[in-house]
């Protein structure tokens, strides 16, 4: 550990769905849950607001809608989330030259490269109290949660003491007082397996795990776990922090608060990873010929697969398909607590897809899905009836390409976002965040009138003199 509490760490609140609140003026203060909108859907973020009825992240979207049927279900904006993201960092970089992305929503910060007069926690604290105020500004409204202490796993387990909207600096001295009487699930990689294995032999918070010898824990847990638990229950963490670095692989992961066991929500997982990697790609004009999954089982033993291509591919249909077939050759059944998705080898070229452009090949649809599965809910508000619109052809797509939650602009009424898409209708919201909760119209999918309506691209800096 360092002698000063000189590591941030900065966490976005629920950070898809706030951008959703932000920019949907009448879903601010309610349920709102972002993710696959299908029958076969996943959960990745939900409000504060719907995780008070057990909505989490990883959850089926099925379960999610039993537990909240009310809450807004929006299938995502990736290019609102990457601006909103970028805005965060580049605040970020801007009062520490060494800044480590862990995600979109997250990142550490090395203070001690930062212009401070001292490293005091009471100089830390008050720039930490600035930071998240400027956070809300350059986000229009978003909220962080801030962690600072001596080492880079005591900042993120500060960072989750006062969520949402908190602030909490470990004095240097109190992180074992800190620590002991925690959950041992605080500590990152003990999931639920393992707290039932550590329960077993009498472990259940921090303070008991301190009294296990290394060995006793390399015998129950493994080697490579038995030591970094042990290490961590003696807050022991000397990783340094990384700026970025050049892109040698796009990837994709997530980690979930359950360990993962159904193979079906493990499969929409990657196929919606894969769709993320896929977008990446395209956005930086990039390809790459080994797909990767990454797979941490609930033993916290870390599993990587690959494939290669004979060509580069950015096509979210041939990463997605080959990221099942690696998970098929896996054994998942004791649980997964954390996934993922890369491609590397990356080139700045693509040849002709060589296996054709079927998103589906068998596999869960979830990254687009194209129609709602038999009995499902459209997203359509509540009470608020369709017009009798004919229904869309044989063989056509019945929403027309639009999602729950995506933004369009017509011609006559401006921008508002899809509030629901079904049977040759789409339901639009006409409101921004710029103005109040606006009026709700029903128009033919294939109205000309109605676009979807894209973000513009940013300003290139100017060229120094």
């Amino acid at each position: 550990m360092r002698a000063q509490a000189s590591v941030l760490h900065l966490d976005l609140d629920a950070f898809f769905a706030a951008v959703e609140q932000r920019d949907k003026p009448s879903l601010r203060g309610k349920p709102v849950v972002v993710g696959g909108v299908g029958g076969r859907g996943v959960v990745s973020t939900a409000s504060y607001e719907a995780r008070v009825y057990g909505v989490r992240s990883a959850m089926s979207t099925r379960e999610a809608r039993a537990r909240c049927p009310h809450a807004a279900y929006l299938s995502g904006r990736f290019d609102a989330y990457r601006a909103t993201s970028a805005a965060v960092m580049g605040l970020l970089r801007s009062c520490s030259p060494l800044v480590e992305p862990l995600s979109l929503d997250e990142a550490f910060v090395d203070l001690a490269r930062a212009d401070l007069p001292d490293l005091e926690v009471a100089t830390v604290s008050a720039f930490a109290e600035d930071l998240r105020r400027r956070v809300v500004e350059v986000t229009g409204g978003l909220t962080a949660s801030v962690g600072v202490a001596s080492s880079k796993f005591l900042a993120k387990v500060a960072s989750d003491l006062d969520k949402p909207d908190g602030l909490v600096v470990v004095t240097p001295g109190t992180e074992l007082e800190l620590l002991r009487p925690m959950h041992v699930a605080i500590i990152p990689g003990v999931g639920p397996a393992t707290v039932e294995r550590l329960r077993r032999v009498g472990v259940n918070t921090v303070a008991d795990l301190q009294q296990i010898s290394e060995e006793e824990l390399v015998r129950v847990l493994g080697k490579a776990h038995g030591h970094v638990l042990h290490d961590l229950a003696f807050a022991r963490d000397d990783r340094t922090i990384d700026a970025d670095r050049e892109t040698k692989s796009v990837s994709v992961e997530g980690t979930y608060e359950q360990d993962l066991t159904d193979r079906r929500i493990m499969d929409s997982l990657l196929t919606r990873q894969a769709g993320e990697v896929a977008r990446r790609l395209r956005k930086n004009n990039l390809s790459g010929r080994t797909v990767t999954i990454k797979v941490r089982l609930y033993d916290f033993t870390t599993l990587n697969r690959s494939t290669t291509l004979p060509s580069p591919t950015d096509e979210e249909a041939t990463i997605a398909r080959l990221a099942r077939r690696l998970l098929e050759d896996l054994d998942t059944s004791g649980g997964v607590r954390l996934l993922g998705v890369g491609v590397s080898g990356l080139a700045d070229w693509v040849q002709e897809e060589l296996f054709g452009s079927d998103a589906t090949d068998g596999g869960p649809t979830d990254a687009h899905p194209t129609e709602k599965d038999d009995g499902e809910d459209d997203g359509s508000p509540e009470g608020d009836e369709l017009p009798s619109f004919p229904t869309a052809a044989a063989g056509t797509d019945p929403t027309g390409g639009y999602r729950p939650g995506m933004d369009v602009v017509h011609d006559e009424h401006g921008r508002g976002w899809v509030w629901g898409a079904g049977k040759g209708v789409v339901t639009v919201r006409f409101e921004t965040a710029d103005t109040p909760p606006g009026p709700v119209r029903n128009f033919r999918a294939d109205d000309p009138a109605l676009n979807r309506w894209r973000m513009p691209e940013p300003e290139p800096e100017p060229e120094p003199e």
